[in-house]
């Protein structure tokens, strides 16, 4: 039997999460709850809002689980910061896996993840708590993701990777084997990782060359 689930937030990433426990879950999402200073109306998504502050009263913590929606903003550390505030209220934190993700681990996820369709999750992988991995990622076996990181889509982690907490992995990122990327590593788009990074390092790949010629002028 599904659960009676509180959102926090109101912009586009607790839409999508609305609609996917719609489509694909047996959770029925009941209202959404952001900081009372963000609050932009009574309802979103055709459901109430109400204040983070005053949740607990309305839909206290006994009847009802709570799912962060959040981005990857400060590093992850400001969803960091709601699933800790929402857990000192005494909410349990559900986490969404796609139907349509391959998830061959037998180690279930941690608290609040949100892993979205097309995901390859190999066999002996670890996902902690808070952990967003987008659409089309692969997750190679024995790899270890720590709490609060954000996995963006199209990632290859190959296998026996660590990839330790408040991390962002930029869209099409590519690690090698047995790679450890440190706490708040930020890998920018299309990066390949052929050695471990340093804590708080920021990684871009090279920037695209524009050649002297239109496209009509070339023959495909």
């Amino acid at each position: 039997m599904g659960k009676k689930v509180v959102i926090f937030g109101s912009g586009a990433i607790a839409q999508i999460a609305n609609y996917y426990f719609e489509i694909d879950s047996e959770h029925e999402i009941v209202a959404f709850t952001v900081n009372e200073e963000f609050i932009d109306g009574n309802t979103f998504e055709g459901k109430p809002v109400v204040a983070f502050e005053k949740v607990f009263e309305v839909y206290p913590p006994e009847d009802y689980d709570m799912f962060i929606a959040m981005s990857y903003a400060n590093m992850n550390r400001s969803r960091e910061h709601i699933f800790h505030a929402a857990k000192e209220k005494g909410y349990s934190l559900l986490s969404y896996i796609s139907s349509k993700c391959s998830y061959m681990s037998q180690y279930p996820p941690g608290e609040n993840a949100f892993i979205f369709e097309d995901n390859t999750i190999q066999p002996f992988v670890k996902i902690g708590d808070n952990v967003t991995l987008w659409s089309g990622n692969h997750i190679g076996h024995h790899s270890t993701i720590d709490s609060h990181n954000f996995i963006s889509s199209h990632v290859v982690i190959s296998g026996h990777c660590h990839i330790k907490s408040n991390c962002f992995i930029g869209v099409n990122s590519t690690l090698a084997h047995k790679l450890t990327m440190a706490a708040g590593t930020l890998l920018g788009a299309a990066v390949t990782m052929s050695k471990d990074s340093e804590e708080n390092g920021v990684y871009v790949s090279a920037r695209p060359t524009k050649i002297n010629k239109t496209s009509d002028q070339i023959e495909l």
